[in-house]
């Protein structure tokens, strides 16, 4: 039986909170999970922020925690993974720019494992062209990006807690979100979780 592994792909001041809550969720479900980011090694650490919204025109951000990968990104392997996670900070700025990441969102895709991308996170699946059709939502800020994409917009409620399933591709807008979230990505592995 193929082990219950999922990919995060991350980098320095990442979103603190979209990076440890689903990697310590999916953890407790029972899945493995390793976290890479492109240039570093099991071991090393990355950097998190952490955003918050204080009533300005966007987020603010504040030093977060430091993230311990778990695997070397020169040894991801992706059909050794049945689901990607890609949170969101600032990170997905920077590593869409890897090749090799992009390779790896494309591979899933195109084998349509489940991919959850939240606030930022969806601008690694724009540089790999994997939005184009379909309902995506994202932090606002990356609104016109979906659309120029061909996508179409998810709109994101009051409080930042919904999320899009578009086939194998599960989108929010930030961290509030992470309820529908995990158990919108979770239900795409083939489990469910009730709340």
């Amino acid at each position: 039986m193929k082990a219950k592994k999922i990919l995060m792909l991350v980098g320095d001041f990442v979103e603190d909170y979209e990076v440890m809550v689903p990697f310590q969720s999916l953890l407790m479900l029972g899945y493995e999970v390793d976290a890479a980011c492109p240039g570093k090694k099991a071991g090393d650490k990355v950097k998190t922020a952490v955003h918050d919204f204080e009533g300005d025109q966007t987020y603010s951000e504040k030093p977060g925690h430091n993230f311990v990968l778990n695997i070397d990104f020169d040894k991801v392997n992706e059909d050794n993974y049945i689901g990607l996670i890609i949170p969101g900070g600032r990170a997905p700025e920077y590593i869409r720019l890897d090749s090799r990441v992009i390779e790896i969102v494309k591979n899933f895709d195109a084998n349509k494992k489940p991919i959850g991308a939240i606030c930022h996170g969806p601008q690694v699946l724009l540089a790999a062209g994997v939005i184009q059709q379909g309902v995506f939502t994202a932090y606002p800020a990356c609104k016109p990006d979906i659309l120029c994409a061909g996508g179409t917009w998810g709109e994101v409620n009051e409080t930042f807690s919904n999320a899009y399933v578009n086939g194998h591709i599960v989108t929010a807008p930030a961290w509030p979100a992470h309820p529908s979230f995990i158990q919108a990505f979770v239900k795409l592995l083939g489990a469910e979780i009730k709340i």
